[in-house]
């Protein structure tokens, strides 16, 4: 049997548990959260229901597991990316696609983040949302106001709107590429739509993006 297999005894808990958060992903992707069930985990890996619970005792806690993966993933990524802009506009941008990046990597993340059944059933999962949010918008408002100081953005900009703007940006993208899937690919969307937001934030007097 592919649970007896030794490769797979081997494995640390905490691989594993990376292991079985990584597959709740893929399994959303394909199938929907609503049809993620401990046992399509432990068939795709491989293993019994038993040794999914032995790692995580509820599925709930799964769900926990892959926000804070997605957190540990996602934030260090956009920091990179931010890091390489060679000012706050440019580093606003490489967030922004860096983003949508890993989204297209990762397209089950989304139904995870946006779905109301899971986050009103687990409020550690709703809390932890919304810390991973809050410290995001700081990160674009804090850019934001950078940009404002060096006459990269408009003076009158409200940096905290126009960083919930941004947010809001990557989750109507998402959507769009959801319901129009196969015509309105996200990355191809998020390249004509960027564009738009710029000229929001910039100097009216700046080049035209």
């Amino acid at each position: 049997m592919a649970n007896d297999d030794p490769v797979k005894r081997r494995l640390s808990a905490e691989a594993r548990q990376e292991e079985i958060v990584r597959v709740a992903v893929e399994l959303a992707a394909s199938r929907g959260v609503d049809a993620v069930t401990t046992q399509k985990m432990a068939d795709a890996l491989g293993l019994t229901q038993g040794a999914i619970f032995r790692h995580f005792p509820t599925k709930d806690d799964i769900w926990v597991a892959v926000i804070g993966w997605v957190r540990g993933q996602l934030l260090p990524l956009l920091e990179k990316a931010a890091s390489q802009g060679d000012n706050p506009i440019d580093a606003l941008e490489r967030m922004f696609f860096a983003h949508i990046a890993f989204i297209a990597e990762h397209p089950g993340i989304p139904r995870l983040v946006f779905s109301d059944e899971l986050r009103n059933k687990t409020p550690q999962l709703n809390q932890l949302l919304q810390e991973m949010l809050t410290g995001y918008e700081a990160k674009i408002a804090t850019l934001l106001c950078a940009a404002k100081d060096a006459g990269l953005a408009r003076r009158d900009l409200d940096e905290q709107s126009a960083a919930t703007l941004f947010l809001g940006m990557i989750q109507g993208l998402v959507l769009q590429s959801s319901i129009f899937s196969g015509t309105r690919t996200l990355e191809e969307q998020a390249h004509k739509v960027f564009p738009v937001y710029l000229n929001g934030v910039w100097r009216s007097d700046w080049p035209s993006v």
